[in-house]
């Protein structure tokens, strides 16, 4: 089909929830991706920090044909190679004790997943999420999401197990956290909220609270995790070991796969029927998972996004425009505050037009979350670009 037909049948056929552009694409490579007029466009978005290896990566290739080849799926009633080695390699890069791995299909899914661990561990039944956070749109993880416009009409689905501080905010932490409080959630920067980020004494001052009184820190590296920040997870940047951490999007390099991560002692209350999942952990996504952890490891993609992202950081700061409010972020999670929506959405615009692909957060955040494989040459052509722009 061409793009006026799949404009077309999409248009008659599947739910109208999305706000498309007018783009489809047939093919990607690397850190480019072709439209159907065969237009080549740099992805500074990567599926929303999904494809951290890029595109068409010969080695995630070849072991996708293999494993689909071999075996695609068999369900949890048996043991799965493919996922206790992808379990292993989660456990190596993880901070402190986290090694038990529950394996689901999505972000979202691995936040209810944590939140159920939570409740069930703790014997509570409240939880702290961040205003400005974002932790997915299934029930419990919409109930965790700190944004009314996520919620707005879902009420009847929400639980009043929620309960929402400012991201960042020491001392409402230090209130809230009671002890009724199961888990206190949070992400190491909030990437729907605009690419917000926090101190360090934050993040030391939830673990310790959560430590003192008794409830779980939870982690949500969705966006983060995977080398997107410079470091394995993006809470290593705070130096803070959270007792559950929930991942997705580059876990899978383009598979949808999400996870749960533990210490062995909490992990042990999800006894067999307390949580599953038909497709979670199958051997075809975690072969997926395998061969990015193969690729980050032996291209180095998370030392790469650590010094990339600052170089890129340092540069965007240089630029002096008045029209950029603030530039934040660590490693290749990169938000470029600007001074209106109206600003932030003719940055898209104009970058659309020469060929990069952008996204728009929060309103006036242009968000950077480039494949982790980025070189200078692709970074110095978006900042050429915004230059022009402004």
């Amino acid at each position: 089909m061409d793009f006026n037909q799949i404009k077309e049948t999409g248009s008659e056929y599947l739910f109208q929830n999305y706000g498309r552009m007018d783009l489809a694409f047939t093919h990607g490579e690397g850190c480019y991706l072709y439209s159907t007029d065969g237009t080549r466009y740099l992805d500074l978005v990567a599926g929303i920090a999904v494809n951290a290896i890029g595109y068409s990566h010969p080695l995630w290739v070849s072991a996708m044909q293999a494993q689909v080849a071999r075996l695609a799926h068999v369900s949890n009633l048996y043991h799965i190679p493919e996922q206790a080695e992808l379990a292993s390699r989660i456990a190596s890069v993880a901070p402190g004790d986290l090694k038990r791995t529950l394996f689901v299909n999505s972000g979202a899914e691995a936040n209810e997943g944590a939140l159920k661990v939570a409740v069930r561990y703790t014997g509570r039944g409240k939880v702290l999420s961040a205003l400005g956070g974002f932790h997915g749109r299934t029930a419990a993880s919409l109930g965790a999401t700190g944004q009314e416009v996520y919620r707005n009409s879902f009420e009847p689905l929400i639980s009043d197990a929620f309960q929402y501080y400012e991201f960042g905010n020491c001392e409402q932490i230090k209130e809230m956290v009671g002890p009724d409080t199961a888990a206190v959630m949070v992400e190491p920067i909030q990437g729907e909220g605009g690419v917000r980020t926090a101190s360090t004494e934050f993040f030391k001052t939830v673990r310790d609270v959560c430590t003192d009184r008794g409830a779980l820190m939870i982690a949500d590296e969705v966006q983060t995790g995977m080398g997107r920040t410079g470091k394995w997870f993006g809470i290593e940047n705070h130096d803070v070991v959270p007792d559950i951490i929930t991942m997705a999007k580059g876990l899978g390099g383009g598979a949808p796969i999400g996870a749960v991560v533990t210490t062995d002692e909490i992990s042990a209350v999800m006894t067999p029927g307390t949580h599953g999942t038909t497709f979670g952990g199958n051997p075809l996504v975690c072969a997926s998972g395998n061969a990015v952890f193969t690729v980050m490891k032996e291209e180095h993609l998370v030392e790469h996004s650590h010094d990339i992202g600052a170089r890129w950081m340092s540069e965007l700061r240089a630029i002096g425009s008045e029209k950029i409010k603030e530039v934040r972020g660590n490693g290749l999670m990169i938000g470029i505050e600007m001074d209106s929506a109206e600003t932030a959405a003719k940055v898209k615009a104009h970058c659309l037009s020469n060929g990069i692909l952008v996204n728009v957060c929060h309103g006036t955040t242009v968000r950077l979350v480039p494949p982790l494989i980025i070189n200078d040459v692709q970074k110095a052509m978006f900042n050429k670009a915004l230059k022009e722009c402004l």
